[in-house]
């Protein structure tokens, strides 16, 4: 007789598989951590189970995945708004960073989980400070994370000079390299805050370890520019000039870029995190993301941190992403609801290095699953469900979140975590920044 731990059943079934499958009335069945059948509901009826999650009148889909995110940065919601991104940085989040210790950041990070996990979010990739803090933040509620301590030229309130930055970078691959939902990445900041030296060993340990390098890249006309200056090429050519442009990379951001740039990137296989409300928001400008898409390049969608969002909702991301390109190209066609929905879930995992892990409901998959209720008066009625969860849906419509097999959250009540310790910590967090 066939068996399961745990049978997602009695719902419209979304796989995000290469076909975009989808099953009417379809459950998926997890044994332990993994995806091992799925199909009609009434397949399963002889099925021995441990237990089942009714999903009648929902939509059951992968659990979305966040390709760019400072998940830390929520403790700085609504510091430093309406400002340019240079001056954002340097006159507010920069020196509020200075003020941040691990303790600060692990707190942070467990509500950034919380706010992913309540809208849907099962794994997220983080660049930011005391980045062990934000690995074990993210094991201690369950989630799926690719972490790097971010790099530069100048002391880290971490690390303190970048020879202890490589040797802490080092540490975490070590420490976690075993784990089944914390995956490391080397993560140098960007070209303009990162010399030519630094990006090259950065390259050689993601080369020697088999792991993920990510980077800002191209987010301004300024740093195009600064770039340009100081080395002749944009950017992207800087990156190809030291041989770092790669298959393992994941360049953030990516919104200023030429025709060669674009070459380069789908030469070299290069991933693309797309942000777009953060880009917005800092009025960095639209990146091209129709022309990366019609070149095969891989584009995942990410929030970016919340002091320049200011959520981690990625299916406001989604609605973002879709309108956003389709005013800029005057094409209502361009970026339709169905590569919405991919660029949150499987191409996101892709971009990650994880689409052979998660990001579609696929056997031998992880279970990394969300059950999305879609008996709301703004999701009535339902025509088509990808169209919905794009341009309807909210994170607030996620019923019950699933990673790696375990329940972190039913029926809209956090389980993984004590959410009002959680969000009490992080007001204390904001007191001692606001008061400094």
């Amino acid at each position: 007789m066939n068996s399961a731990d745990m049978l997602v059943s009695n719902g419209i079934v979304l796989t995000l598989d290469n076909e975009n499958s989808q099953i009417k009335n379809g459950s998926v069945a997890i044994k332990k951590d993994k995806i091992v059948a799925v199909g009609n509901a009434d397949e399963f009826s002889g099925w021995e189970v441990s237990r089942i999650i009714n999903a009648h009148g929902c939509i059951i889909m992968p659990g979305l995945v966040n390709a760019h995110t400072h998940a830390a940065m929520i403790c700085f919601r609504g510091l430093a708004d309406d400002l340019p991104l240079m001056t954002w940085l340097n006159d507010f989040i920069f020196p509020a960073e200075a003020k941040l210790d691990e303790e600060k950041v692990y707190r942070a990070t467990l509500l950034a989980c919380a706010e992913m996990i309540m809208s849907g979010t099962t794994c997220f990739c983080d660049m930011y400070l005391f980045e062990d803090a934000v690995a074990r933040a993210a094991k201690r509620s369950g989630m799926r994370a690719v972490v790097g301590e971010v790099l530069y030229d100048f002391p880290s309130p971490n690390y303190g000079p970048i020879e202890q930055g490589f040797t802490y970078s080092k540490m975490l691959i070590e420490k976690w390299q075993n784990d089944p939902l914390i995956k490391i990445a080397i993560e140098p900041h960007s070209p303009y805050l990162c010399s030519p030296d630094l990006l090259k060993k950065a390259f050689s340990i993601t080369q020697a370890n088999n792991i993920l390098l990510v980077i800002h890249v191209s987010e301004t006309e300024s740093e195009v520019n600064n770039i340009k200056d100081k080395y002749g090429l944009t950017p992207i050519g800087h990156l190809a000039d030291l041989g770092v442009l790669a298959p393992n990379l994941l360049a953030c951001h990516c919104v200023i870029l030429t025709d060669k740039d674009i070459s380069l990137l789908h030469h070299h296989d290069v991933k693309v995190a797309h942000n777009p409300e953060s880009n917005m928001k800092l009025a960095s400008g639209i990146a091209p993301i129709p022309r990366l898409l019609e070149e095969g390049i891989c584009v995942g969608l990410g929030t970016d941190g919340c002091a320049s969002n200011n959520n981690l909702d990625l299916f406001q991301e989604m609605d973002t992403a879709a309108k956003l390109h389709k005013v800029n190209t005057f094409d209502p066609t361009v970026i339709d609801s169905a590569t919405a929905l991919r660029m949150c879930t499987i191409e996101a995992a892709r971009a990650l290095g994880l689409g052979e892990t998660t990001g579609s409901l696929e056997v031998g998959k992880k279970a990394d699953i969300i059950v999305l209720d879609t008996k709301k008066p703004h999701l009535t009625p339902m025509y088509n469900p990808t169209s919905h969860l794009v341009y309807s849906a909210r994170g607030s419509d996620v019923k019950t979140t699933i990673i790696n097999g375990e329940v972190v959250m039913e029926d809209g009540r956090l389980l993984s975590l004590d959410l009002e310790k959680t969000m009490d910590d992080v007001r204390k967090i904001a007191e001692s920044i606001r008061t400094c």
